[in-house]
């Protein structure tokens, strides 16, 4: 089971990196329109360069474009100028984009298909040639959905079918999500910088730390 980050800010990317725990990066376009407004082409290239100097590690980017014929045009343009071997080009799930994400597999690019609410999304774009299927763990869970039953499905067809393709639970608001995600069948978890942070904190964690570092002056004093 892995963990990715998923932001665009540099800063949070580097630091983050530092915990040895990230094995990968995805981005999508809100995160990018958090960040100051510039290039597309020349931030992304950015985020490469910190992917190549850290053993060539998995990067997702979602294309921007509306309709399928010009999302497919898109992911060529984004893969022949970035020429980074480990980018994932993120194609959203549809029919008509079912398509393209084929067509993609077919040329040996390696897609992530993203907005995915129910197994039977994420299980057709696994037959269709997906390296990743991402699920939007949180906002399954806003509209009563059942993500670790979607999870657990999901991971038991893949499994099943010997299909080349790897799971993540995106979509991530709390840091015992990550676990439950894992558990349930999510080969990987993409979480924000924020979330990341938290699931290294627990107050009885604090109070411990405060509790033996108070002993200890009393003692040393």
């Amino acid at each position: 089971m892995k963990l990715f980050v998923d932001t665009a800010n540099l800063s949070e990317i580097q630091n983050v990196l530092e915990t040895g725990t990230i094995s990968g990066i995805t981005t999508n376009p809100s995160l990018l329109a958090k960040e100051p407004k510039g290039d597309f082409f020349v931030h992304i290239e950015k985020i490469v360069n910190i992917c190549r100097n850290s053993d060539n590690m998995p990067l997702s980017v979602e294309v921007f474009a509306k309709d399928a014929k010009n999302m497919y045009e898109q992911a060529l343009e984004i893969y022949d100028r970035l020429e980074y071997s480990n980018l994932n080009i993120k194609i959203p799930i549809g029919y008509e984009e079912i398509k393209v994400v084929n067509l993609l597999a077919n040329r040996g690019i390696d897609v992530n298909c993203t907005c995915c609410f129910t197994a039977s999304q994420l299980e057709l774009a696994a037959l269709a040639g997906a390296r990743y299927v991402s699920l939007f763990y949180n906002r399954l869970l806003d509209v009563q959905g059942n993500p670790l039953k979607v999870l657990r499905k999901t991971n038991k067809f893949i499994d099943t079918n010997d299909l080349n393709c790897e799971i993540i639970a995106g979509s991530i608001r709390k840091a015992y999500d990550v676990s439950s995600a894992w558990n349930s069948g999510a080969h990987i978890v993409t979480a924000g910088y924020k979330v990341i942070t938290e699931m290294t904190k627990h107050y009885q964690t604090d109070n411990s730390v405060q509790g033996f570092l108070s002993d200890f002056e009393g003692w040393i004093e």
